[in-house]
């Protein structure tokens, strides 16, 4: 049985593989493109009731096999914060097991519980095989990211 959990801060040695393998899956894993430092931040912020971001991990027989961040902000368009589903990464071996689509209902159970009207995320457009779950569980919205490095 998998089970849908907040992080705890016990859990660095199960998070800590899922993460590497979602930023080396977006070709941002060797230390010029993610310092360490990045990574000591993210995992601080999951445990400062000050920020609103957060990590749900799934966890099957004692060990991680999935991740999910999100955090709230707020929105010119809309009253209450916004829910942003900004990484999702599970183990290999877990792929095309309800992992995925159990982590993203479990951001949806949390923004329906903060007051969040939306949440929405962004994904490569070669990320395909996501892709095929995306489309089962939201609506792709037609807006094209643009970014620009300062």
């Amino acid at each position: 049985m998998t089970a849908i959990r907040p992080i705890a801060e016990n859990d660095y040695a199960g998070w800590r593989p899922l993460w590497d393998g979602y930023n080396r899956f977006y070709g941002r894993f060797d230390a010029t493109a993610l310092p360490e430092a990045i990574t000591a931040q993210t995992w601080k912020r999951f445990f400062d009731t000050a920020e609103p971001v957060y990590c749900l991990v799934a966890e099957r027989d004692g060990k991680i096999i999935g991740i999910v961040h999100y955090l709230f902000h707020r929105s010119t368009t809309l009253l209450n914060d916004i829910c942003y589903l900004q990484d999702l990464f599970t183990d290999a071996e877990a792929r095309g097991g309800g992992i995925g689509r159990a982590l993203i209902e479990a951001v949806y159970d949390k923004a329906r519980a903060a007051g969040s009207e939306r949440v929405y995320w962004q994904t490569h457009e070669t990320n395909a095989r996501a892709m095929v779950l995306y489309n089962q569980v939201a609506d792709r919205s037609g807006f094209l990211v643009y970014r620009k490095q300062i």
